[in-house]
């Protein structure tokens, strides 16, 4: 009877000499394409480079965290009084707006930038809190006019110090013709999220009625 064929084996590697192992992800890694370029994510030229977005997009990422950041500076703030961010914002937009008799929610929400319904919400919470206080708005019924009460006014006198340092850490450096600079973009830009959010809303709900 015939001996079976032992299998064969590669000859041994050198002594000290290293042995190169390659996994399928690499073997498989090698056969992808090569040379793939996305389009460009946005076609204004005044955002492109010699047509390419990388500065663009690089931007956006510096934006996103920059924003992140500030959110978390906010909510921060809002822990030294022992509040939330939202409740922070309307805290300290109370005591902007408020004047001598105070403002209404709609202002309020206005100068804040948060829903009204939202800032209604966090107002009540602020004033069972005691940090604000509220009465009927004698030039219109419909409405209350709201305003920091003396322990209110008590507490962000005590969190300024901290408030102005870390704000004066975040704008160090930036001069007075680059802070104008980022208003107005961001004015520019706050509108411009609108028609972006009713385009992502448009997408959405043709999406779902696309379904079967």
């Amino acid at each position: 009877m015939p001996r079976a064929k032992s299998p064969s084996r590669r000859p041994a590697a050198p002594a000290g000499a290293k042995t190169k192992i390659t996994s399928p992800l690499a073997k498989s890694a090698k056969r992808l394409p090569t040379g793939f370029a996305l389009p460009a994510t946005v076609s204004h030229p005044e955002l492109l480079s010699a047509g390419h977005d990388d500065g663009f997009r690089e931007t956006l990422y510096m934006m996103v965290l920059s924003l992140g950041r500030l959110l978390t500076c906010r909510e921060a703030f809002g822990r030294e009084l022992g509040l939330t961010g939202s409740q922070f914002a309307v805290l300290i937009g109370t005591a902007y707006q408020q004047k001598t008799s105070g403002v209404t929610i709609r202002a309020l929400a206005d100068h804040v930038m948060l829903a009204p319904t939202h800032v209604t919400t966090e107002v009540g919470r602020l004033i069972r809190k005691g940090l604000l206080v509220k009465r009927p708005n004698e030039e219109d019924g419909r409405s209350v006019l709201v305003s920091l009460s003396p322990r209110g006014e008590a507490a962000l006198v005590e969190l300024t110090p901290f408030l102005r340092r870390v704000n004066d850490l975040l704008f160090q450096n930036v001069s007075r013709g680059s802070f104008d600079l980022i208003s107005k973009f961001f004015r520019t830009f706050s509108l411009n999220t609108d028609h972006a959010l009713e385009e992502i809303r448009r997408r959405e709900a043709a999406r779902k009625s696309a379904k079967p």
